[in-house]
């Protein structure tokens, strides 16, 4: 019995630990290396980026390389509400609809080992209902996204530099 107890404590992880066959993917969207040699003025220049974005910094300690910010946007859309209208008039329940979104980005520098730093930004979004109630919690993996934060950003870096 103290055999079968032992074993079952020995069993792999539980799915929340493993990764996901396109974990390599994803981190190449969200990663960039930039040539810069100074990480605060890379740090600035993505600050610059993400409030000319619309978002709002909610922590930036360039010490350890790290910025957060976020936005909240409006949620819902017309054929969400309409499928809902018609869905609580068959049914006669009330149905809850996305109403806010918050969009938050994290940012985090590393070294790089063939010089200069790695900027990998992750896109998350929170989609709040009519019962405030969260209806989404998930990564935004758009790779238009991170391509035109990268670009802004890349653009920030070189005016930046150029002390412009």
């Amino acid at each position: 019995m103290l055999a079968v107890l032992i074993s079952s404590c020995a069993s792999t992880p539980f799915g929340g630990l493993k990764l996901h066959e396109d974990h390599l993917k994803e981190r190449q969207i969200q990663t960039k290396k930039f040539d810069s040699q100074d990480e605060a003025s890379l740090l600035s220049a993505a600050a610059a980026v993400l409030q000319d974005m619309g978002y709002n910094l909610d922590e930036s300690e360039t010490k350890l390389g790290v910025i957060t910010a976020s936005k909240t946007r409006d949620a819902s859309s017309a054929g969400e509400i309409f499928g809902k209208i018609l869905l609580s008039a068959l049914t006669g329940v009330a149905q809850a609809m996305d109403v806010s979104q918050t969009i938050t980005v994290s940012l985090v520098t590393s070294k790089s080992s063939k010089g200069g730093y790695l900027l990998r930004a992750t896109f998350q979004r929170i989609v709040m209902n009519s019962q405030n109630q969260i209806s989404a919690a998930e990564t935004l993996l758009d790779e238009e996204l991170y391509s035109g934060f990268f670009a802004k950003l890349s653009k920030a870096v070189f005016l930046e530099a150029q002390e412009i």
